[in-house]
């Protein structure tokens, strides 16, 4: 093992994570007149909110209101949402969309108002959208609010390794940047870290979405919950040697259908909603038919889409058109792939971990919200909402003396990464994929714990070999909490225990010290 010495620097707050989750928390610390880091693994621009093109869901419309946005929420949820959670989450929407535009996001409009879509397993039109580059508009618009404020401090390429504790909680991270190894104490750190599908050879997610967040928290004795509900979108462009793309869920919102290589409408035939279903009944339809067929893909048709194709949907008809697709004419060939992580670090509703100190908000953590299976357009929301809690609860603390600890680098020698991560991808996507059994699994846990022993959980300073250990081990969560879930609920499917289970009604946690099981009967776990 190698030591190096320390560059040490003291802040009231360090967010880590420039999504939308770690952007707005940070702008709402901002008021405290607190000193706050925000921390980019690479370029500040890479984070799966600019991969979010539907929009962002609320009840603004005198045709909604938040209690229909609560049950379509817990519908979809399949039994594990926690309706408390659930209920302040759609109560306070409007008021986080009237935050969103103070700060200078555009939505669509209309004569009436904000213009408004409507996509699966919601039963009005309630998503909030700038043509379909919502996330990104949102960002932008965020990024541009950071300069106003002289107290935060943006840093990029700067890669979190392990979070710094002592016996009264987390006081720091310890970090990679171009110039090496540093330690950043504050008296409070927030992870906002995203979500890990890159662990599956096929995801929506860009490079940096490896679970980072959720290891750190994991090897620090912070409780993760509901690992193995991983969310696979339906529709996602399927050509030889093209990256995949996003086609948003929102095209089926205005009407684009579904059909089969054999020109079959399916849909139909699995779901009263159709192409609206909730999204993991949707994907299993598209892999369904794809088996029956023999075919790679399916087609997603946009002839049924009413108004202006190009001026609705710019990105995806750029994109498309890029690769040889006219969209006002051709079908799309799409297929499921790898999207967003349900499960993650186990917080309360106001972003509290276990851990005093730490918090966390957006796709790296669990609040109960999302239950077995995502409402479409509810990240977003749900990163808003706790990230304004995150700030209110940072904000009424009197500020804290902060803690330095001897924290003394240990670094593993580096290993060679590149195998280690396309195998454990290709593991994940054919055994940890939309459909799962025992036999599968097992054979996962055993294979991944072979890439294990090829690379050793531990620090490295390679930000891709550190990149690879982390998902190396959110992998392993997640195989282990498919495993343990002997049933069908939501995104997770069991070949071997096709149904859902009441005796499965519940979250499987893990920990460094094992696992358990919470009947929702008995609760939330405490955090």
């Amino acid at each position: 093992m190698g030591k190096t010495g320390n560059r040490v620097e003291c802040w009231d707050v360090v967010v880590a994570g420039t999504g939308l989750a770690g952007l707005y928390t940070a702008l709402m610390l901002a008021k405290t007149g607190r000193s706050i880091l925000l921390l980019a693994k690479t370029s500040a621009d890479e984070s799966n909110t600019n991969q979010a093109q539907a929009g962002i869901a609320a009840s603004v419309s005198s045709h909604d209101s938040p209690r229909l946005h609560m049950e379509d929420t817990m519908l979809a949820g399949a039994g594990l949402c926690d309706p408390m959670a659930v209920t302040s989450l759609v109560e306070a929407g409007p008021q986080g969309i009237d935050s969103l535009v103070d700060l200078g996001v555009e939505f669509d409009q209309t004569e009436d108002g904000p213009a408004l879509t409507q996509e699966g397993a919601h039963s009005r039109r309630r998503v909030l959208h700038a043509g379909d580059a919502t996330g990104y508009v949102i960002r932008r618009a965020l990024m541009a609010n950071l300069s106003k404020w002289e107290n935060i401090t943006l840093r990029d390429y700067t890669n979190v390794v392990s979070l710094i504790k002592d016996d009264q909680g987390c006081c720091g991270l310890a970090c990679v940047d171009q110039q090496g190894p540093i330690v950043y104490y504050s008296s409070a750190v927030v992870l906002a870290s995203g979500g890990g599908c890159q662990i599956y050879k096929q995801t929506t997610n860009p490079d940096v979405a490896t679970g980072d967040g959720i290891a750190i928290g994991y090897r620090a004795g912070v409780a993760v919950r509901d690992m193995e509900f991983i969310q696979f979108h339906p529709t996602v462009l399927c050509l030889a040697d093209v990256p995949r793309f996003l086609i948003s869920e929102a095209a089926r919102g205005e009407g684009a259908l579904l059909y089969s290589s054999d020109h079959r409408r399916f849909m139909p035939d699995y779901h009263p909603l159709a192409e609206l279903a909730p999204r993991d009944v949707v994907a299993r339809a598209i892999v369904q038919e794809m088996e029956r067929t023999g075919a790679k893909h399916v087609w997603l048709d946009f002839n049924n889409v009413s108004g202006d194709i190009a001026k609705r949907f710019p990105t995806i008809v750029q994109k498309c058109r890029e690769y040889g697709i006219d969209l006002l004419k051709d079908p799309v060939p799409v297929a499921p792939a790898a999207h967003y992580f349900i499960g993650g670090i186990v917080t309360d509703q106001q972003g509290r971990t276990s851990l005093p100190g730490l918090y966390a908000c957006g796709e790296a953590t669990c609040t109960g919200i999302h239950g077995a299976n995502r409402l479409a357009s509810n990240s977003l929301l749900e990163a808003l909402v706790i990230g304004q809690r995150i700030a209110d609860i940072i904000s009424e603390q009197k500020p804290v003396e902060i803690r330095e600890i001897p924290w003394d680098w240990n670094f593993e020698q580096e290993k060679d990464w590149h195998d280690v991560r396309s195998q454990l991808q290709q593991i994940m996507w054919e055994n940890v994929g939309l459909k799962r059994d025992k036999s599968g699994l097992e054979q996962a846990l055993s294979a991944i714990q072979s890439l294990d022993c090829q690379l050793p959980q531990g620090l490295y300073q390679n930000r891709k070999t550190m990149e690879t250990v982390n998902m190396l081990l959110v992998a392993r969560l997640v195989a282990k909490g498919a495993l343990l879930r002997q049933e069908s609920r939501g995104v997770h499917y069991r070949t071997d225990y096709p149904a859902p289970s009441d005796h499965q009604l519940g979250h499987w946690v893990l920990s460094l010290d094992g696992h358990g099981f919470y009947p929702v009967e008995e609760g939330e776990p405490h955090v």
